[in-house]
């Protein structure tokens, strides 16, 4: 498959982002937005709390397993 320089770009620069990406932060994936999450003080990964959403990016995404 060939893919534009622009879509190359893209991939490169979300790889990029993953090698810097702090052990923090996670993204949840819901309703096809990417929401950038803190983890709690012990590290764990809270999804039922508001307070713990940073951000959202709108990248369409779908959170299912293949």
């Amino acid at each position: 498959m060939e893919l534009t320089k622009q879509e190359e770009r893209a991939i490169e620069l979300l790889k990029k982002a993953a090698r810097h990406w702090p052990e923090s932060l996670w993204l949840y994936s819901a309703s096809g937005t990417l929401y950038v999450m803190k983890k709690d003080a012990d590290g764990k990964r809270i999804v039922d709390n508001d307070d713990f959403i940073i951000d959202y990016i709108k990248i369409e995404n779908d959170g299912g397993d293949w």
